[in-house]
């Protein structure tokens, strides 16, 4: 199954991102997680449908209504098939 790791910079932190990053992920039946970098960025793990996946970085690039989001980066993750079907966490 398909997998990416995003980092999203910007303002991301403190505005709700990783929750509504959730709820986007949970909508798009996408598994993995979220979670704040000490740099003060959003890094973003997901595992899914290809085409999910792309969807889900298109709305990364946008993010929540407070966010304002600079850069959105992509890269491939190595995807391990235990984390199938484990919902969506925020770390």
């Amino acid at each position: 199954m398909p997998a990416a790791r995003f980092i999203v910079r910007g303002k991301v932190q403190g505005v709700w991102f990783r929750a509504s990053t959730r709820e986007q992920a949970a909508r798009l039946g996408l598994d993995g997680h979220a979670r704040n970098l000490g740099d003060g960025s959003v890094e973003v793990i997901a595992i899914g449908d290809a085409e999910a996946l792309d969807a889900l970085e298109r709305w990364l690039h946008v993010g929540p209504p407070l966010a304002r989001v600079d850069a959105v980066s992509r890269a491939a993750w190595p995807s391990d098939p235990r984390a199938a079907g484990r919902g969506f966490a925020i770390a």
